[in-house]
């Protein structure tokens, strides 16, 4: 039976998860979590995809994206085909990398986004990955650095996220 298609649409606000297959490492050092970085990024910026919010676990990864010019299976495609061969080559493994297909939620932007966003740059913090805020805060590798401004990310929109905090709060 075939797959469903998603429902995507110029706009429409997206919660990506991809897990390793059989919940292996997808990410083993800095080297790998910078190469995906610098690959979304590149994604991002060239389809006018907005990225709000981001973290990367060992063995799976979150994004808030929002539809640009590029539809997300697109964009999707090339950032997972792209992270696999360059995982596979460096360290010298053949085959699938991550598991079944990318999980893709549709959101509503309404008061659920905020929630959203705390959702996705906690995660860090529930799987131990940093002991407190303070790690967070100046872990690399989510966005919740960018949105406090430790860090720059020129492809995240820390400024919609910013603008949307002010008005819940």
């Amino acid at each position: 039976m075939p797959r469903q298609s998603r429902i995507d649409a110029p706009g429409s606000l997206h919660h990506i998860i991809a897990r390793g297959i059989e919940r292996k490492r997808i990410f083993t050092d800095g080297v790998d979590r910078d190469n995906f970085l610098n690959r979304l990024g590149n994604i991002l910026t060239e389809t006018q995809t907005a990225c709000f919010s981001w973290a990367l676990l060992p063995n799976h990864f979150h994004l808030l994206l929002r539809t640009g010019t590029t539809s997300i299976s697109n964009v999707m495609r090339r950032l997972l085909t792209g992270c696999a061969v360059s995982y596979n080559f460096r360290h010298r493994r053949h085959g699938h990398l991550f598991q079944n297909r990318y999980k893709s939620i549709l959101c509503q932007e309404d008061s659920y986004l905020p929630e959203l966003v705390r959702y996705i740059h906690l995660n860090p913090l529930r799987a131990g990955i940093v002991k407190d805020l303070r790690g967070l805060n100046s872990y690399p590798y989510c966005g919740h650095s960018c949105i406090l401004g430790k860090r720059t990310n020129t492809w995240q929109d820390k400024d919609y996220i910013l603008k949307l905090f002010e008005l819940c709060g």
